[in-house]
């Protein structure tokens, strides 16, 4: 699976938000199909930065959310500034 098929979208909200300041995680939803690692790498690809942590759920919506925590030495604040989000 491509980096570009893995990443449907970012998500905004006020928790997201929150995460990126709290925890340096970003929310993303992903192809169903995707895995941990297909997500790590697509991040890591499509935004230049290192993942430490990628966690997964399934939504009540039937879409997969994946929360991408960043290794200390990249912030997420400074990606989502970049992305436009913040």
């Amino acid at each position: 699976m491509r980096s570009s098929e893995v990443i449907k979208r970012i998500v905004i909200t006020q928790d997201a938000v929150s995460l990126i300041e709290r925890e340096n995680k970003l929310t993303f939803i992903v192809d169903l199909r995707a895995t941990r690692a297909d997500v790590k790498r697509a991040v890591e690809e499509l935004y230049g930065v290192e993942v430490e942590n990628v966690n997964t759920m399934i939504t009540p919506r039937g879409e997969k959310k994946a929360y991408v925590k960043l290794k200390p030495e990249h912030k997420a604040a400074d990606l989502a500034v970049e992305l436009g989000i913040l």
